[in-house]
């Protein structure tokens, strides 16, 4: 394992801070397959995104995961933006790096992610076919759930004052104000409206997973950037890669799973159901964990 800081090839000025984890027996003569691990909304490297890295390095993978720009240990300001845009090429920053190692092979790179690091990924995956296989575990489509609830149960046109939130606090921000906060995941154990998501809360905010660099919230004017945005945009023509979709069978997320199996164009797509696990369970459970890891590392030893 190594940590390591680059510079972000999309934006120069922010340094993206990451862990790159080596398979046993790793030598740095030889080429390897990679794949890139992204984190979910609100989280960081050191939570699931390093647990799925560690053990992908288990099936004799290079896996890298990082802190999205302005999260974690990566540099950028505001802190706590949450710019789908801009984390999904985060990604392909992630490859351009990639491809700088020697002991990588270019032609090998794949690319995973959980929850909305899951939509990045396969929004990333879209615009560069430098990936040649893509993996999600739990997806959201951050721009559907902010726009469609959790469990798919709100219309569009009910969220504009949501939107007009992200817009107001652009204008406070501009006044030279500290920036208003938006929570990620409830920030407090009553502010949970279910028992998945109580447990979201735990996650972040106890013993549990909780980490210093992981505070649970983003900026409000993400909210302008998130509400009209599609990860899957154009997956139906372009994410032709081969894919591999993990979800809980008792996820309330898992129609966002769902969608990305239908849209995407790839001839050679999986859908493996964890039977008993809900959304936050493949975060941290062990065995449910293990039983996605279990497909995933045979999925990109095979494909890349």
């Amino acid at each position: 394992m190594k940590n390591v800081k680059f510079t972000n090839t999309n934006n120069p000025d922010i340094t993206i801070a990451a862990v790159i984890n080596f398979p046993k027996g790793f030598d740095e003569n030889k080429k390897y397959p990679a794949v890139v691990v992204s984190h979910p909304g609100g989280g960081v490297k050191e939570q699931t995104a390093g647990t799925y890295a560690k053990k992908l390095a288990g099936q004799g993978l290079i896996a890298i995961a990082f802190d999205r720009s302005y999260q974690g240990q990566s540099t950028g300001l505001p802190r706590q933006q949450e710019n789908p845009a801009v984390s999904t090429e985060d990604v392909s920053a992630v490859v351009d790096y990639l491809t700088t190692l020697p002991y990588v092979d270019n032609e090998r790179i794949g690319a995973m992610g959980i929850c909305a690091g899951a939509g990045y990924t396969a929004n990333a995956a879209i615009d560069d076919q430098r990936i040649k296989a893509v993996g999600t575990v739990s997806a959201v489509n951050i721009g559907s759930m902010f726009r469609n609830g959790w469990e798919n149960t709100v219309s569009d046109a009910d969220v504009a004052a949501v939107l007009a939130m992200g817009s107001k606090a652009r204008t406070a921000d501009a006044a030279g104000g500290e920036s208003a906060t938006f929570p990620l995941a409830p920030l407090k154990e009553e502010d949970a409206p279910n028992e998945e998501l109580r447990q979201a809360w735990e996650y972040y905010h106890t013993p549990r997973a909780e980490y210093p660099t992981a505070p649970g919230y983003m900026t409000t004017r993400s909210l302008n950037q998130i509400i009209p945005y599609d990860a899957y945009s154009k997956a139906e023509a372009f994410l032709t890669q081969p894919l591999l979709i993990v979800a809980g069978s008792e996820a309330g997320s898992k129609w966002m799973s769902e969608d990305l199996y239908k849209r995407a164009a790839s001839k050679d797509k999986q859908f493996h159901v964890v039977k008993g696990a809900n959304h936050m369970q493949l975060y941290d459970g062990e065995k449910e964990v293990d039983e996605a890891v279990s497909k995933l590392g045979p999925f990109f030893n095979e494909k890349l």
